[in-house]
């Protein structure tokens, strides 16, 4: 089936948004353009540090011309007042006949109403055009808008039988350059990074976005501990602490005081939590933590023992497994999801919308394991077939 003009100009509109990333959290990705009689006059996103809306943008560069004219939105126009007037009063004083929108906006204080003001003002508004790829690109600001925590986005590099390291330990590198070059694109998307102490024992990682495209603010580093590991004072991360945001999740404990004060010294930041069954920092209250400190996104980078907690604990909303076409073998070799396990194949944590493509001699699968995005989607499949355009 031929693609619809309103599908293609949601297209454009989604790929405006898209440059938002980096520059946007803990806010949406939100492009728009206004189209008069087929052609684009108005062309916007959002983007910080500037507070204007992406309806805004592209209200302001098409001017006069706007009235009378069609915009196009990725995520529904605010309706409230924040930082900004809402974008709903600035699309009625433009005089645009029509709003196309992708989703509605999740937030409570928006979620249907900006569309209810719209269409009292006489406003045509056409809803749900390509409604599954606006719940993907908004997917992080979804799961924070209904569950109040950080989207958790697990990242593996693992072998063809399943396993990150050898026997011996050795774990770099795994995949190839193309497979390490797409996981640094991962990291750009993302405010922070989170290993398990495991992994900064065995690798003394940097965890920073190499990829050198700009970022209104730098990738946080975090770091999940218990009351028996600690943090090294002169490792990488402690050391540049100061530079780049770091975070040691840590149980509460009466016995890690000083060891905990001299790294507070060196700029790394605590979060003191309860420990759970083992001993490990308990997970909804360090996500709960984190959130309240502004992060909004998390990308899991191992090792076994972190991302078996966090997939026992079904705290996982997407998940990249990078695969390299090669075997390690061995009953003792790392293997990629460490944890409890399921007991039963009912039990156990399936993916959806799973795609896979090539990363140089690698293959990268990707795929949706949080309930809450599970159903967004499913919504939006919904909705898309039921999408009658004019």
């Amino acid at each position: 089936m031929m693609p619809s003009q309103h599908d293609i100009l949601m297209r454009e509109t989604l790929r405006l948004a898209e440059q938002g990333y980096g520059r946007v959290s803990p806010r949406p990705l939100v492009g728009s353009l206004v189209v008069q009689q087929g052609v684009i006059v108005g062309r916007g996103f959002y983007h910080e540090p500037e507070p204007a809306h992406a309806e805004v943008w592209a209200l302001r560069e098409a001017g006069a011309r706007a009235r009378g004219a069609t915009l196009y939105v990725n995520l529904e126009p605010c309706s409230h007042h924040g930082r900004t007037p809402p974008c709903t009063e600035a699309i009625i004083a433009a005089g645009i006949h029509r709003v196309v929108a992708s989703i509605r906006d999740p937030n409570p204080q928006v979620n249907g109403r900006g569309f209810e003001q719209l269409r009292a003002a006489g406003i045509e508004v056409l809803t749900d055009v390509l409604a599954v790829e606006g719940v993907k690109l908004n997917e992080v600001f979804i799961v924070n808008q209904l569950e109040h925590r950080p989207f958790v986005h697990l990242k593996l590099a693992v072998s063809l039988d399943g396993k990150i390291a050898t026997c011996t330990g050795q774990s770099q590198w795994l995949t190839g350059a193309a497979a390490r070059l797409a996981g640094q694109n991962l990291r750009h998307r993302y405010d922070a990074i989170a290993v398990g102490m495991g992994t900064v024992l065995a690798d003394d990682p940097q965890l920073t976005d190499r990829t050198g495209q700009y970022r209104h603010r730098p990738l946080a580093r975090v770091v999940f501990g218990s009351a028996r590991a600690r943090l090294p004072l002169t490792g990488r991360l402690a050391q540049t602490a100061r530079q780049i945001p770091t975070w040691l999740v840590t149980v509460n404990s009466a016995g890690n005081t000083a060891d905990l004060a001299e790294l507070e010294e060196l700029g790394v930041r605590l979060l003191r939590v309860e420990a759970d069954a083992q001993g490990r920092p308990h997970l909804d209250q360090s996500l709960a933590g984190l959130f309240s400190e502004g992060i909004a996104s998390l990308l899991v980078e191992g090792g076994s023992a972190l991302a078996g907690t966090f997939v026992d604990h079904r705290l996982v909303d997407k998940v990249t497994w990078f695969i390299a076409p090669r075997i390690i073998g061995g009953a003792t070799s790392l293997s990629a999801i460490g944890g409890c396990g399921a007991a039963t194949l009912n039990d156990t944590l399936d993916l959806a919308e799973v795609t896979a493509e090539p990363a140089g001699s690698d293959w990268a699968l990707t795929g949706y394991a949080g309930q809450t995005i599970k159903q967004a989607l499913a919504d939006a499949h919904r909705a898309a077939a039921q999408l009658v355009l004019p």
